[in-house]
């Protein structure tokens, strides 16, 4: 079992930054997928970034140029620079891992960061 604790999570200004962490209670390393979604109210959960075991990544339109994903496994830890943010990225942003083996595939989330965008 694989337990992901996500933080960052904050109150900040249209046009600022955060960066949010993931730290798992495992290695990563053999995650096929590991990303960040997030929900908004009265929004369906979204796919914010991926990033692939061979380190492909893969955004969502809305955040193009603007967030970057990253993974270092060697801290077990995944990584989702957010600059210019803008108020329609406020949401609860979750960390998500999947892992495909011979077993078949398996998901896990964290609990979830606020991240909240206003002036």
């Amino acid at each position: 079992q694989v337990q992901l604790v996500e933080s960052g999570g904050d109150l900040v200004q249209p046009g600022g930054s955060l960066r949010l962490s993931c730290a798992a209670s495992g290695t990563i390393s053999s995650m096929y997928y590991m990303g960040w979604y997030r929900h908004a109210p009265g929004k369906q959960r979204e796919l914010v970034a991926r990033i692939s075991i061979r380190n492909n990544t893969n955004y969502a339109d809305s955040v193009k140029g603007r967030f970057t994903i990253s993974r270092d496994n060697t801290r077990n830890t995944v990584y989702l620079q957010m600059n210019s943010l803008k108020p329609v990225d406020t949401a609860v942003y979750y960390c998500n891992a999947v892992k495909i083996d011979g077993l078949g595939r398996r998901e896990y989330w964290g609990q979830g960061t606020q991240v909240t965008v206003s002036s």
